[in-house]
């Protein structure tokens, strides 16, 4: 296997760290929405917008380092620990 080019895996690591900060922002938002005791369901539809964002964005993890694993030909007992971290 070869491993990907610089500009592919540069390109994944940008993907992800957009995400991520996009979650902080929506964690953020959500935080001040407790804060300032905003209405139950306008708060619970926050949390679950961040819930799912949260799991999409394991799932893009989850996925491009899997991928790393397998391009640096790591052992498959690590792939399989990546797997069970993920859960």
């Amino acid at each position: 296997m070869t491993t990907l080019p610089v500009s592919d895996h540069q390109a994944e690591k940008t993907k992800i760290l957009n995400r991520l900060r996009r979650l902080e922002g929506q964690i953020r938002g959500l935080q001040k929405m407790v804060e300032e005791e905003k209405n139950c369901v306008e708060v619970m539809t926050v949390y679950a917008s961040v819930r799912s964002a949260l799991e999409s964005t394991g799932d893009v993890i989850l996925e491009t380092y899997v991928e790393m694993c397998q391009a640096r030909e790591e052992k498959p007992a690590d792939l399989v620990r990546l797997l069970k971290l993920a859960r």
